[in-house]
């Protein structure tokens, strides 16, 4: 008979889950340019690459985002994470753009379904049932995950042994030991039914309709800068570092990620609106600092950029998020996260598909100064809405705080 993990163990591999899809998500960038030299495709072809695994997350969202609250979580997991080894496996086999078209729309859909499903689990399994611990858990496994997934990548990559086979070597022993894990979780959902593909209106419950907006907000402005630097960055990088090594071009998302991490272990117990506040001016002040780095071709206010940048990734996204899973009822909770990563891919997607196409009528540096300025801008934005639309208690203890400083 089959052991099954407890629920404290299950939790690690719903984690675990997320990591993984988010580090497969980017195993493939430091090879992009070798596929392009290669194949002999444009700058255009491999920003409709990028845009196909975009739209396969947010097209299996909105498919089958609720599925597991009705089929269970571990069914789900178990499809989603098997359709991610089907495409590593296109990538293994890949000799022309059109494999990579093929594994990067399979690789979204499977990425998509993985999200929703082990966000909700997390929920369901958290030992405490702790939505504040459930958000930093959820944040800093994702910004892991991209952070791991290109500097593995890119060292494997720059190793040279085999460079087009073995970083998606590593990636599929990598699923299957989550995938062995994920077969003995606890399923924390009863099913309600058999499995139906329909298209679902993303939808939200009005008892967290104003904490969701918050959180889409603070997505819209963390995840726009991933979008520049998933999409550009590592072009930057290479040109202003004046390098060919594919580590030192992804340093730049290597830095966001791990000081997006740090931000938001540092700020996991602070309110919600304050860290996506402060969060998303540290934000735009980093991507500040990129700008005049692509506008005077210098490397550090890049990196610089990078770690403040960083920064406020981490605490915009957790402090949006912290404040959405601590509302969300049992029974809508794959649902409304489903909708939540509709808002953070569509944030993604657009974003880098938009800056992708217009890099290819005007330089790579003309393209970051005009997306990263509209990015910065996002965030100052999202900094004021995020103090407009705090909580009205919050209001209320600053006002009568006031009258005792006074007096004092």
């Amino acid at each position: 008979m089959k052991h099954t993990l407890s629920d404290r163990s299950g939790y690690t591999v719903a984690a675990s889950v997320i990591g993984l899809g988010l580090f497969a998500s980017v195993t493939p960038s430091p090879l992009y340019r070798t596929y392009s030299l290669l194949w002999q495709f444009s700058p255009l072809t491999l920003t409709l690459i990028y845009a196909t695994y975009a739209f396969g997350v947010l097209a299996a969202l909105l498919l089958v985002g609720g599925v597991s609250d009705d089929v269970g979580r571990r069914p789900v997991l178990l499809a989603a994470l098997t359709g991610l080894a089907g495409a590593t496996v296109l990538f293994l086999l890949a000799d022309s753009a059109a494999w990579l078209f093929v594994a990067r729309g399979l690789q979204g859909l499977a990425t998509g379904a993985a999200i929703s499903a082990a966000s909700a689990s997390l929920l369901d399994l958290h030992p405490h049932r702790d939505s504040a611990g459930v958000a930093i858990t959820n944040g800093t496994a994702a910004a892991g995950g991209i952070g791991l997934g290109i500097l593995v990548s890119s060292s494997l990559v720059q190793a040279g042994w085999e460079p087009r086979l073995l970083p998606y070597i590593v990636l599929l022993v990598l699923i299957a030991a989550v995938l062995a894990g994920v077969a003995r979780m606890p399923e924390p959902v009863e099913a309600k039914g058999g499995f139906r593909l329909r298209l679902e209106r993303p939808h939200v419950p009005a008892v967290v309709r104003r904490p969701f907006i918050l959180a889409a907000l603070a997505v819209l402005s963390s995840w726009s800068i991933g979008a520049l630097f998933f999409s550009l960055g590592p072009e930057l990088g290479a040109h202003l570092f004046h390098s060919s090594n594919v580590i030192v071009d992804g340093i730049g998302i290597v830095a966001l990620s791990a000081t997006a991490v740090l931000a938001q272990v540092l700020t996991g117990r602070t309110k919600p609106w304050i860290a996506t506040s402060a969060g998303s001016l540290a934000l735009s002040a980093g991507i500040g600092l990129i700008v005049v780095a692509a506008a005077t071709g210098s490397a550090t206010p890049y990196v610089l950029g990078s770690l403040l940048g960083g920064v406020g990734f981490g605490a915009a996204f957790l402090g949006g998020l912290r404040a959405l899973v601590a509302r969300i009822p049992a029974e809508h909770r794959a649902a409304v996260l489903s909708a939540f990563y509709v808002a953070a891919y569509a944030s993604l997607s657009l974003p880098a598909v938009g800056a992708g196409v217009v890099a290819s009528y005007i330089s790579l540096t003309s393209t970051f100064e005009i997306f990263g300025a509209a990015v910065a801008v996002i965030g100052l934005v999202v900094a004021f809405e995020a103090w407009r639309t705090r909580p009205r208690h919050a209001v209320h203890r600053l006002a009568e705080a006031t009258p005792l400083k006074a007096a004092a």
